[in-house]
């Protein structure tokens, strides 16, 4: 497995190197944004510290995300909620504050990793509830017959909520099994829980009704089901 690592400093891109080619990966670094958005495309996994000299980390993350779906691990230096949560939403599968345990990282790697491969496996058979239709195959969303654009994250939050009628999805597993963060309990209304309710709304709007996942207030979401249009 290739991973680039997106870091400015160079002793510290050396040691990452270093420690990931110990443990069997291929590794190369990337010193700036713009070197990053060059290498991005040959990879299966990006390291990426959203504290880079040229072009913003979150912009960088973007633009990754927005043109494949290589998984993401982002590190912040301030270590504050809401950072993790702007590199969450920035589209990052996992985000670390440093410094870091090397062990924990590795952890990570392995969970992300495991997640997308799993994400990628096209063997499930298609979610039809009513007029709407989640193609796992080809991570498409369909409802009465019209194509629903989604982001990666918006997909699979529909489908964890869609393939599981009738159970409470709670927060704290959407945050680990969606946005890669099992290590912490985040309480309804914190920063990086209404990354959750964001992506809610929009899948709400895109989908028409609010009807389409429904809100246990103080637990988390379960899938309910539009009437169907006149």
């Amino acid at each position: 497995m290739h991973v680039l690592v997106v870091e400015d400093e160079r002793d510290t891109a050396e040691s990452l190197v270093l420690g990931l080619r110990r443990h069997g990966y291929e590794a190369a670094a990337a010193g700036t944004g713009a070197q990053a958005l060059k290498a991005y495309s040959d990879t299966d996994l990006i390291l990426l510290d959203l504290e880079l000299p040229d072009i913003d980390g979150l912009e960088v993350c973007r633009h990754i995300r927005e043109a494949c779906d290589t998984p993401i691990i982002a590190f912040t230096d301030r270590g504050t909620e809401l950072d993790r949560v702007l590199g969450l939403q920035a589209g990052s599968d996992d985000c670390l504050d440093k410094p870091y345990g090397f062990r924990e990282l590795i952890a990570r790697i392995d969970a992300v990793m495991r997640r997308a491969r799993q994400t990628r496996l096209p063997t499930e058979a298609p979610v039809e509830r009513g007029p709407l239709r989640i193609d796992t195959a080809m991570r498409e969303v369909w409802l009465d017959g019209r194509r629903i654009e989604t982001s990666r994250k918006e997909f699979d939050l529909l489908y964890c909520l869609a393939s599981n009628p009738g159970l409470v999805i709670t927060r704290r597993r959407l945050m680990s099994e969606i946005w890669g963060d099992p290590m912490h309990h985040y309480p309804e209304g914190s920063q990086i829980s209404r990354t959750i309710d964001t992506h809610v709304s929009t899948l709400r709007r895109k989908l028409g009704s609010s009807a389409w996942i429904r809100t246990v207030r103080g637990v988390g979401f379960t899938f309910g089901q539009a009437a169907p249009s006149s």
